[in-house]
């Protein structure tokens, strides 16, 4: 998951020109190799344990990396040896030796994570990204070994029925293995590799064209009653003169949450129309034809289809569905069609009386897709009073945090304590223990929170948990980890007020965070979310988003900013009914990007022939004749979500499932949170997820809990009563 955080700047390094490559071991040095004494862990961390972040250098990391790289390397092939002289080396044996041999580069490599996170001017990105490969190499390289494979092979195969965490580590080291082509033939291995490379190469050209679409589009505006509704700090970000936002001119750019902000607020549909034909445009043959991405997009897919046919598998999907919960696409269709059954119909009724809202507004014609965030946002403010500006005057950042902290602790049973002596990379940046409430004497984890981008970036407001320590019993390590946050600085005194979007961000990226702190897997390579299927990864974190549906969890977060008032009963109406306006329409166009998604890597069609039959099927808009919004889709065809979106669309439908045993069932919320922490929180990934779900609620997951938190389902029906 680690590539996700920083893939946007590091894709723009994969084809960098390195000036100086050492070969070692059938890897790329990226970094020098620097001695014992050059990079002691004393330099890196306090006696405590936490990192010296107030001195680190990027010398120290680059060299510390370079030395602890060659530790893991240097392990495996004394495991190699050992194992081919006939020594008595088992996979209990592998497993520890490479567990604390490999803590000390998760740590470095950890810390430079937040480093760079935090502030990428501490440790540049090219730097990082030399670190980050340098690790990944060396941390790959225990499953890059045909002899353990083979190794653990045999002790799987002779006895299967061994201990249930270390049977899922056996079957993480042959899973990876097979995916690296350690079953395959030399010859086929030498092609895997080049389609590998070629695969590579081919991601980075959609990835830049994208990146250059976006930058290359430029559209002012001088017209203030173009902007005239816009909030402050969307105008603040588009003015060409920050100091002056309401004199104008402004830009609009093609960042996405410019984008959806835009067409949220302009009133003018031809001024709509412009930003979102050249959003959905962009990187196609409809604009630039040398910024074009349809010939990646099909290259990408043919060499993924490639590369699954040579790991012996038909098609992509089957392949990634090997590292999925949900396990077969004919499970995932399934649950598409009854979502599709109720979220489809609702969409159309939705659609319906958002025209005849805009109509009695005086807007004469058919609603497109370009006018339904205007329209709904005029819809809420005229039917509701729901002001989203105003709701953020209920949530000041400091509140939000002490207040979530509070109620996670009744929740989960801990405690959550500040230190100030703690060392940051920068002085807004705060760091907590996390304490078993049962037993305080010492922590069992701790989090630093960074709230402020450093790069005043707007818009695009984003939570990132960054690991620096896993839970690693035989290295000694306790897990630790960063929240890095990317909101505004506050200004004049003002405390920085969070967004209903915002307030998801930090309850999603806490969720996240209490599953690295709270796990009790022994071994770092199942502890947190580490092994945890893709489809399932974000459950911890979209549970405790539920949670702001919760009465109570939202008088914990909130109180005015000036006046400290409490939130009035018709904004918590407000929050929820956000949620559930558009509901169908919203989850229809999740439906569609996930099956498309997934019939990309298994049909062999032109991409463009498969959007135009699936389309119709969960979307009751017309498609313009000239949207080529694959040829855009950086997530899927240059990130790592390739045949995996539905990931995103599945985790909320275990999340919703979850969260509904904390009001359906006949027990407190605490004694309830203290089962999702014995089970979701502390296994890891050292139990299945599926195998998780049951022992929380005793039964598989359904989709009912989510169409009912939606209002596509009335409280009272089930799914076999319709």
């Amino acid at each position: 998951m680690l590539s996700t955080i920083f893939r946007q700047k590091y894709l723009f390094f994969l084809q960098r020109q390195i000036s100086t490559t050492k070969c070692n071991k059938g890897y790329i040095v990226l970094v020098p190799e620097i001695g014992e004494d050059a990079c002691s862990m004393e330099a890196l961390l306090k006696p405590d344990g936490l990192p010296h972040f107030d001195t680190i250098t990027i010398e120290t990391c680059m060299g510390a990396i370079g030395h602890q790289a060659l530790d893991i390397e240097n392990k495996v092939k004394d495991l190699e040896t050992r194992i081919n002289s006939e020594e008595n080396v088992d996979s209990e044996k592998i497993f520890k030796e490479l567990d604390v041999v490999t803590g000390p580069l998760d740590t470095t490599w950890g810390i430079a994570k937040a480093l760079y996170m935090g502030n990428s001017t501490l440790i540049p990105t090219k730097s990082y990204i030399n670190i980050h490969d340098r690790a990944r190499n060396a941390r790959a390289s225990k499953f890059n070994s045909k002899t353990i494979y083979d190794t653990i092979e045999k002790e799987y195969n002779s006895n299967p029925n061994v201990e249930h965490e270390k049977s899922r580590l056996m079957k993480k080291y042959l899973l990876e293995g097979k995916l690296n082509g350690l079953n395959l033939s030399e010859k086929d291995n030498d092609i895997l590799k080049d389609v590998l490379l070629n695969l590579g190469k081919e991601r980075a050209h959609f990835k830049n064209k994208v990146n250059v679409s976006v930058n290359n589009f430029v559209h002012n505006i001088t017209n203030f009653n173009m902007v005239r509704d816009f909030p402050s700090n969307l105008l603040e970000s588009m003015a060409l003169d920050p100091n002056q936002p309401a004199n104008g001119p402004w830009r609009v750019s093609l960042q996405p949450q410019m984008v959806k902000s835009f067409l949220k607020y302009c009133p003018d549909r031809t001024e709509r129309w412009n930003i979102w034909q050249a959003n959905n445009r962009k990187a196609s043959g409809q604009s630039e034809k040398s910024l074009e991405n349809s010939s990646h997009l099909e290259k990408i897919r043919a060499l993924r289809k490639r590369q699954a046919n040579l790991l012996g598998y038909k098609t992509y999907v089957e392949m990634s569905m090997q590292t999925k919960m949900i396990k077969d696409v004919k499970n995932a269709k399934q649950i598409f069609a009854k979502l599709l059954q109720y979220a489809g119909p609702r969409q159309s009724v939705e659609i319906q009386s958002l025209q005849e809202f805009a109509q009695e507004s005086g807007f004469d014609q058919n609603l497109d897709q370009y006018d339904i965030p205007y329209w709904q946002r005029k819809y809420l403010r005229s039917k509701f009073d729901l002001n989203e500006e105003t709701i953020k005057e209920f949530f000041p950042l400091p509140r939000v945090f002490s207040g979530l902290f509070k109620f996670s602790e009744e929740l989960f049973n801990i405690k959550i304590l500040e230190r100030n002596s703690a060392a940051v990379w920068h002085p807004d940046v705060k760091y907590y223990d996390v304490y078993d409430a049962s037993d305080a004497s010492k922590p069992i984890g701790g989090f630093y929170v960074d709230c402020y981008s450093k790069e005043n970036r707007f818009g695009n407001n984003s939570g990132w948990m960054v690991g620096i320590k896993n839970r690693n019993v035989l290295a000694g390590n306790n897990p630790l980890c960063g929240l890095v946050f990317n909101f505004n600085e506050p200004l004049y005194g003002k405390p920085h007020l969070l967004s209903i979007d915002d307030l998801r961000i930090v309850f999603k990226t806490f969720g996240t965070t209490l599953q690295h702190l709270l796990t009790q897997a022994n071994y770092t390579d199942l502890s947190g979310l580490s092994n945890i299927e893709w489809d399932a990864s974000q459950v911890s974190g979209q549970v405790l988003a539920n949670f702001l549906d919760n009465d109570k969890a939202l008088k914990e977060i909130s109180g005015h900013y000036a006046t400290d008032e409490p939130l009035p009963g018709d904004v918590m109406n407000n929050i929820k009914l956000l949620k559930k306006n558009m509901a169908g329409y919203n989850l229809c166009n999740e439906l569609y990007l996930s099956d498309l998604d997934l019939e990309l890597h298994q049909s062999d069609d032109f991409w463009l022939d498969i959007v135009k039959k699936l389309w119709p099927v969960y979307q009751c808009l017309p498609l313009d004749k000239k949207d080529a919004h694959p040829c855009s889709m950086v997530d899927i065809f240059s990130g790592d979500w390739a045949a995996a979106y539905f990931s995103h669309l599945y985790s909320k439908v275990l999340a919703a499932d979850i969260y509904d045993a904390f009001s359906e069932e006949n027990k407190s919320p605490a004694e309830i949170g203290q089962r999702f922490r014995d089970t979701f929180l502390s296994t890891g990934g050292a139990v299945c997820t599926a195998e998780v779900f049951r022992r929380f609620r005793g039964r598989d997951p359904s989709v009912e809990a989510l169409l009912k938190s939606l209002d596509l389902l009335h409280p009272s029906q089930t799914i076999s009563d319709l």
